[in-house]
């Protein structure tokens, strides 16, 4: 090979690489060209040193890094849009679900608005099984007193009043109409999800026969009650003292209630709750309001508040689930309280709830349960609070009236003429009362017994003190 052929083949090759070299710089350049006139700018040409492709290259690698955050940014906008839109559309579709069209609307002086609802187009009716469903106005039957050793007074000596709600001040439903507190979209927006609107969380229920503490006080929840456990009930009542106890926390509640329980602490437990309780993450404010709750499943994806979902059917047309009770009890002041009953209709098997002496409210349809079914197996009276710890001490949230049981009447808050209903559906004291609490430093329990009262207790606490951290 000669000289000048070994020349030619290089200027070949070199001719070759050049050529490479310019047609990456072309795609280069027309890349850069198109994201330029983006920004507001074009190169024209196609010719360039390596010093300025090297220079357009780092421009455009930069400008790539910015565009392809910005479209992140773009895209995680969008999503967010969506993500918001997709919520509001379901906010709107649950308050449809739960707001039904109303004969008459009442503005009550603390914000609610009461909705005069045909008893016929009520929330319960959206239960598959109820579509049918003949709406018992009455129930067979109600609890008798036993007389003799188990009487007690319905009329006290110390000095009680009775309570009403407080939109009875502003209007009233008609005959054949129930008053459902309006759901507003706010209330659902603080919960979780639209799905877990009205719902209380796992482990709510007290534990008094755990062995380990610990295991319940997992769920964040405090309890001071007293219980009855080991046969068949048929039912409960007590007469409530009505507080307005301070909550830390928006995402805390206090409440005093009465427990229907029926099956193992589990994921099958069974339970009908009603009381009054004071929750801002459930309506928006720290009024005492008037509640009931069920769950066949231990709180998993059965049951709810008040009427917040299919399940209790409500006949009453003066008393509201959820609204303000009014007036309540003050330091040194008039007390306030409510009596409650919930029994087994020995005839349908429904399980109904009379508020007070004079108004039965409704029933929950046997159908809803499995153990309770036929009977509850363990019923408890008492307060609950929800204890976030926040910031590693112990909620200022109160029990009751935020005093301890040994403040006594006026100071602390209590129960009163609690009892059982037995299988021949009379109503008597209960057997073998037992107390719990997780941590009386911080909420406890007293129980006694006298002529006037029958069996009761005073319970509560103000949760953080010297003594509860």
């Amino acid at each position: 090979v000669t000289k000048k052929e070994k020349e030619r083949e290089r200027d070949k090759k070199r001719e070759s690489f050049h050529h490479q070299k310019r047609r990456e710089t072309h795609s280069n350049v027309a890349a850069e060209s198109l994201v330029l006139v983006v920004v507001g700018y074009r190169v024209r040409g196609l010719k360039m040193s390596s010093a300025a492709h090297f220079s357009n290259e780092r421009v455009f690698r930069g400008f790539l890094v910015w565009f392809c955050s910005w479209g992140l940014l773009s895209l995680t906008c969008a999503a967010g849009r969506l993500s918001v839109s997709s919520q509001n559309l379901e906010v709107h579709k649950h308050l449809k679900r739960l707001n039904k069209p109303a004969v008459k609307s009442i503005q009550s002086p603390d914000g609610d608005i009461i909705d005069c609802v045909h008893i016929s187009k009520q929330p319960a009716f959206g239960h598959p099984f109820l579509k049918d469903h003949k709406i018992q106005m009455n129930p067979s039957t109600t609890p008798d007193l036993l007389f003799g050793d188990n009487k007690v007074s319905e009329k006290p000596k110390e000095r009680t009043n009775p309570v009403t709600q407080l939109w009875h001040q502003t209007g009233a439903c008609s005959s054949g109409t129930i008053p459902v507190r309006r759901t507003k979209k706010e209330d659902v927006l603080r919960a979780s999800s639209a799905k877990r609107y009205g719902k209380k969380k796992h482990r709510t229920v007290p534990l008094p026969r755990s062995a380990d503490p610990d295991l319940a006080n997992q769920s964040g929840h405090q309890h001071a009650i007293a219980y009855v456990e080991g046969g068949k009930f048929y039912g409960a009542k007590a007469t409530i003292n009505v507080w307005e106890p301070k909550v830390q926390s928006s995402n805390e509640f206090s409440l005093s209630q009465l427990w229907i329980l029926g099956g193992a602490f589990g994921q099958d437990l069974n339970s009908i709750e009603a009381g009054w309780q004071v929750s801002p993450d459930l309506y928006g404010d720290n009024n005492t309001r008037l509640f009931t709750y069920w769950t066949s499943d231990a709180y998993q994806a059965t049951g709810c508040y008040n009427l917040l979902c299919s399940g209790f059917i409500q006949i009453n047309s003066q008393i509201a689930m959820g609204a303000s009770i009014s007036p309540v009890s003050g330091f040194h002041n008039p007390q306030y309280d409510i009596s409650i009953t919930i029994w087994k209709d020995p005839k349908e098997g429904h399980w109904w709830m009379q508020f007070g002496d004079g108004y039965v409210l409704g029933y929950w349809p046997s159908f809803l349960f499995s153990y309770l079914a036929e009977s509850a197996s363990i019923v408890e009276w008492g307060g609950e609070v929800v204890n976030m710890e926040e910031e590693g001490h112990h909620t200022t949230t109160q029990m009751g009236s935020g005093q301890f049981p040994d403040a006594g009447f006026s100071k602390a808050s209590y129960f009163r003429n609690i009892q059982v209903v037995d299988s021949s559906n009379n109503l008597k004291e209960p057997k073998g009362l037992n107390t719990f609490t997780e941590k009386s430093n911080c909420y406890d329990v007293e129980v006694g017994k006298n002529g006037d009262w029958g069996h009761y207790f005073y319970y509560g606490g103000p949760g953080r003190n010297p003594n509860c951290q």
